[in-house]
This record gives structure tokens, C-alpha cells and sequence, in this order.
């Protein structure tokens, strides 16, 4: 324990303990033994020495007067009755961030940022993404006057691109993959200064999405049962599983719910991994859902961790079941969400027995049995909604067989 602070920092993979400093990202030490194409070493996680309550902004590291004002998280858990009736599930809950002000779960990693780099004077911030994480940096730096500069491939999908621009950020397209944008801009961060806001290498994304947690918990009244949740670099699930501790630790509950990671079988580092017990040689990723699509997640040794620490799991979903989930979900619940997000609802009807082939007909449903997984009937299951289907046109277009 750091003396005298209510909030520090400690090394996920040897323990050391720092003080919250503005240019310290990754462990000194274990930052040193980082391997080509593995994920990050030396990952940061907040420490809370106090607990002081259960709402949001106790819980995190930098005081509520910095944060801009845009309405990021408290967003809906919503009752999918149609849904509910057809799988038998009576507590079967969506949690939509697709309602976040630039559509996605990013908002809540970008809040934190755009506080923190207030907190410590930064006026810029660089950010390496698929198109979510710039989209939401470039939406939340404007409210908060601070300068964006983003590095996206240029195969991301134009929506989220365009929404960037409109933001007002500066936008660098890659010719290459998000591993090669994200390698870029920490080139360009330390060439340039300013505050890196890329996942997983900045403490403040995993505090940050830990607070869809805190609200579940908030909304409920209690911890879920069984939590469903899109993984790619693994920093949503690690921020999943960090709410959730910080909770344990304040005593507000007693246990872990189950937490399933759910991967696009093009990319599954972390399934893999969890499957091996370690990262092997990067595959190259080829998924419809291109928010979780990387091939060296970044934040994995701490989402391996955690999922081995807490007995969680992980599968895999096609391209056809993650298209056909978000078709389906959005004709039973109304909402519409993008691949990524679909592929945790995919996750939740493979677990249960009720994932099938798709046939892309007028009417069609995925159709299948009630039950499995271990998943009761009176369990309370929450899917984890990350983004919206209008962020992809092109796969949603795809997913009902039209062109557009």
C-alpha cells in the first residue's frame, strides 16, 4: 500500500505498487520483458485503499469536478420480454450501451481519460482503434476541450470514421491492421507528448469500463448470476471483472458472477489462450465483427488472469451466428446492435442450446432448445451490448442478405 493515497497503482504481473503519476503507463520493470506479438506487459491496475462508498465516482481515481460534461454510462437494462418468453429465461437482462453519446461502451474508458488528462493539464490525447475507441475519444475530447488525434485502419467501417471527423479530431488512416495502428501511435506519443488514451496501455480504460459493472450492480440490487461479454483485446472484460472486485472489496457483494468472455472464432486470442494457459504466435484475424477484431490483444494477460483467477469462461462464435444473433435480437428486443455486440448475445444462445445455423429467409429465427450451460431458468443473465448496429451498415446490410 502506497501511504497517504486513496488510489495507486500495482503491477499486475510482479505486484510493485506506484503512485498515480501523469506519464506512467506501464510497469518500469516488467515493461522491460515485453515479447514481439504478445499482449502488453507491465498492465496497471487501480488499487483502491479506501473504499468510501458504491457509487461511480467514489470508486474512481480522479475527483467528479474534472470529468466533461457529456452524459456518458447510466445506461439501460433492459427486459427483452419477447426474448425472455421464447428461451425461457425470466431474468434475462440487456445491458445497452449502445446509448452512450457516440453509440458505444467506449464512452466510459474515454470519460475517465479526458478527466484524467484535465486533472494533470494534457491538451491533446492520441488514440489507436477499429473505430470505437477514436469515435468515443473524439466525442468526449470535444465536450472536453481537448485535441484528439486518432490512428484507424483504413478498412474501418465509414461510419465510425465519419463520426471522428465530425468530432473534429484529426484522423490518420493505416494502410494495416489495429495492431499496426496501435503500434504507431505510441510511436507518435513519444515523439509528440501528450496523454495515450490506447487501451489496456493506459490504466485509466480498464478503471473506466469497470463502471458498466458498478451499474449493473446499481440496477439490480445484487451481482448477476452469469454475464455475457465481447471480448477482443480483453480490456472490456477486464473492466468487467475489475467493477466486480472493487464491489467484493467494499463489501457491497459476496461473490464472482460467471463471467463468459465471447470471441469471433477469426479472433480469439484470449479462448486460445485460456485453452493452452498462455499466448502463442498471433493469428491473423478475419471477423464481421471488426470491434473485437485483433490479433495481439493487448489487455490479455490481465483478462487471462482474471478469467483463471474467478473460474470464468470463454467461446467462440461464427461470423453466421454473430450476424444471425444481431438480426434476431434486434426483431424480438428492438435493439440494435452491432456484430460485436451480437456476439455476446450469440454467446448466451451457444451456451444455453439455443445457437443454430441461420438461414438468412424472410422470418427466419435461430431456433433451438431451451436450457444448458449449467444456466437455470431462474438465474439472472446479463448480455453485455457494446455498440450500435448503425456503426456498421454494411455488416448489418450483409446479416439480411440485402445490398446497399
Amino acid at each position: 500500500m502506497i501511504e497517504g493515497e486513496s488510489f495507486y497503482y500495482r503491477c499486475i504481473d510482479c505486484g510493485r505498487e506506484y503512485r498515480i503519476e501523469p506519464d506512467l503507463m506501464l510497469c518500469p520493470e516488467c515493461s522491460r520483458r515485453q515479447g514481439s506479438d504478445k499482449p502488453l506487459r507491465g498492465v496497471l491496475e487501480v488499487v483502491i485503499a479506501r473504499p468510501t462508498g458504491g457509487d461511480v465516482y467514489s470508486l474512481l481515481p480522479v475527483e467528479r469536478e474534472y470529468f466533461p460534461s457529456i452524459p456518458v454510462g447510466n445506461t439501460p437494462m433492459w427486459r427483452p420480454l419477447r426474448v425472455r418468453a421464447k428461451y425461457g429465461f425470466e431474468k434475462l437482462y440487456l445491458k445497452d450501451d449502445t446509448l452512450n453519446p457516440t453509440g458505444s461502451f467506449k464512452d466510459r474508458a474515454s470519460y475517465l481519460v479526458a478527466a484524467f488528462a484535465k486533472k494533470y493539464g494534457f491538451k491533446s490525447i492520441t488514440v489507436a482503434s477499429t473505430g470505437n475507441a477514436a469515435s468515443s475519444m473524439a466525442g468526449v475530447g470535444a465536450a472536453a476541450g481537448i485535441r484528439v488525434k486518432i490512428f484507424i485502419p483504413s478498412s474501418a467501417p465509414r461510419a465510425k470514421m465519419v463520426q471522428s471527423y465530425q468530432y473534429g479530431a484529426e484522423v490518420t488512416l493505416v494502410e494495416g491492421t489495429y495492431d499496426e495502428a496501435f503500434d504507431e501511435s505510441i510511436r507518435y506519443t513519444r515523439v509528440h507528448g501528450g496523454l495515450n488514451r490506447n487501451t489496456a496501455y493506459n490504466p485509466m480504460t480498464i478503471e473506466g469500463k469497470k463502471t458498466v459493472s458498478i451499474e449493473i450492480f446499481n440496477q439490480l440490487g445484487y451481482a448477476p448470476d452469469y454475464i455475457f461479454v465481447p471480448v477482443g483485446d480483453g480490456v472490456i472484460l477486464s473492466g468487467v471483472y475489475k467493477g466486480f472486485k472493487d464491489l467484493m472489496k467494499s463489501g457491497f457483494i459476496g461473490r464472482m458472477p460467471v463471467i463468459y468472455g465471447v470471441q469471433a472464432e477469426g479472433s480469439s486470442a484470449i479462448c486460445r489462450a485460456l485453452k493452452a494457459g498462455d499466448f502463442g504466435k498471433p493469428v491473423v484475424a478475419r471477423t464481421v465483427a471488426d470491434s473485437i477484431s485483433v490479433e495481439i490483444p493487448r489487455g490479455g494477460y490481465y483478462a487471462l488472469k482474471a478469467l483463471k483467477e474467478f473460474n470464468g469462461r470463454c467461446i467462440t462464435v461464427s461470423d453466421d451466428e454473430i450476424l444471425g444473433a444481431q438480426r434476431e435480437l434486434a426483431s424480438l428486443s428492438g435493439l440494435f446492435a452491432e456484430p460485436a455486440s451480437a456476439a455476446a448475445y450469440a454467446g448466451f444462445l451457444k451456451v444455453t442450446g439455443n445457437l443454430g445455423v441461420v438461414e438468412r429467409e424472410e422470418g427466419s429465427f435461430l431456433r433451438g432448445k431451451s436450457g444448458g450451460g449449467g444456466i437455470k431458468a431462474s438465474d439472472t443473465v446479463v448480455v453485455l451490448l457494446t455498440g450500435s448496429g448503425l456503426k456498421d451498415i454494411d455488416a448489418a446490410a450483409r446479416g439480411v442478405g440485402i445490398k446497399i
